[in-house]
């Protein structure tokens, strides 16, 4: 979530200082033309004028506010329909990663290196090592093996089996949740995560063929692999064989297909009521409270003047509120 910069608090402070100031201003400059009742007059004929523009205003922001209403409820709920496929395409694929994760494919020594030598090292340390948050992953950067980088894949997929960016450790039995935590579908996201297949056993796999052994991974598990690519999709992985252009294909597919919906799904089925409905929520009660409401009991009740007063100008001061933020709020909201 992004925060607000201290500049764009002021962009919003500002006109609220100087739209309370007019206000008050208002109240004070026409409470003291009050004592003229030809005055009085003027403003008790400008009122039934003043009701309709203002019950005008707000039932078109109650229309818009309504519509849009409809339109979320219908995004958000496109969204947890879709959500539930894709969630499952996770777990399928995450069931695959746990299979490699767990498999005799990699160099001898390797997971000893990693889950020993650098016991509590994630793939995200690795990759935000400019952080300077990890120690340990700049000590790992610095180190030189004979594992030839296949250890970058190891912490990849490794971390495709965690829940939250913080965990450190591979729990013995994989949970699979009915959602998963936005916080580590960000992160998979913004590292690419599931790439790595397609990198290792696709676009480099003349380097690292000598260093991942396939034929290593039981056949058993292989026939799962395929079942279970299936299950993600059918037709993508309509015929394919346990070898490296089928893992480069599912990393590819993955990485371009099933998170960034996932993330985006998660995000829209999470999204609560938009800033610009907010904002102009509170417009709608202001011009409904102060331009209608107000005025119409000072007519049926025959209020003292003051109360015209007040509404003509907590109705001018709202306007003028409007007219100097509305375009700094649009910019924000789509910034």
């Amino acid at each position: 979530m992004k925060k607000k910069s201290p500049v764009q608090n002021l962009y919003a402070v500002i006109p609220l200082v100087f739209s309370g100031v007019l206000c008050i201003a208002l109240i004070f400059l026409l409470q003291q033309k009050t004592t003229v009742p030809a005055f009085v007059d003027q403003l008790t004929n400008l009122a039934t004028l003043f009701i309709g523009i203002s019950g005008f205003v707000a039932v078109l922001l109650v229309v818009y506010l309504a519509s849009a209403t409809l339109r979320l409820k219908s995004v958000r709920s496109n969204a947890v329909n879709h959500l539930d496929g894709v969630t499952q395409k996770m777990h399928h694929f995450r069931n695959i990663v746990d299979i490699l994760y767990r498999s005799k494919m990699w160099p001898p020594g390797l997971k000893e290196y990693i889950d020993d030598e650098f016991e509590g090292l994630t793939f995200f340390d690795v990759k935000e090592f400019y952080k300077g948050k990890s120690k340990l992953a700049i000590e790992f950067l610095q180190e030189n093996n004979n594992f030839e980088d296949t250890e970058n894949l190891y912490l990849e997929l490794k971390s495709l089996l965690l829940l939250n960016p913080k965990e450190k450790k591979v729990p013995e039995n994989i949970s699979y949740p009915n959602a998963y935590p936005k916080e580590i579908v960000s992160k998979w996201l913004e590292h690419k995560c599931g790439s790595g297949l397609w990198y290792y056993f696709g676009y480099k796999f003349a380097i690292f063929k000598d260093f991942l052994d396939l034929d290593a991974v039981f056949e058993r598990h292989q026939e799962k692999i395929i079942v279970l690519a299936n299950s993600i999709d059918s037709q993508h992985f309509e015929d394919s064989s346990f070898n490296d252009v089928f893992l480069a294909r599912l990393g590819e597919y993955m990485n371009k297909q099933v998170f960034p919906k996932l993330f985006q799904f998660q995000d829209n089925a999470g999204k609560g009521l938009p800033g610009i409905m907010k904002y102009l929520y509170a417009i709608f009660l202001a011009m409904s409270l102060f331009g209608v409401l107000l005025p119409l009991l000072y007519l049926l009740l025959g209020l003292p003047i003051i109360t015209l007063v007040v509404s003509f100008s907590i109705v001018v001061s709202t306007i003028f509120f409007i007219s100097t933020t509305f375009f700094q709020f649009l910019n924000r909201e789509i910034s």
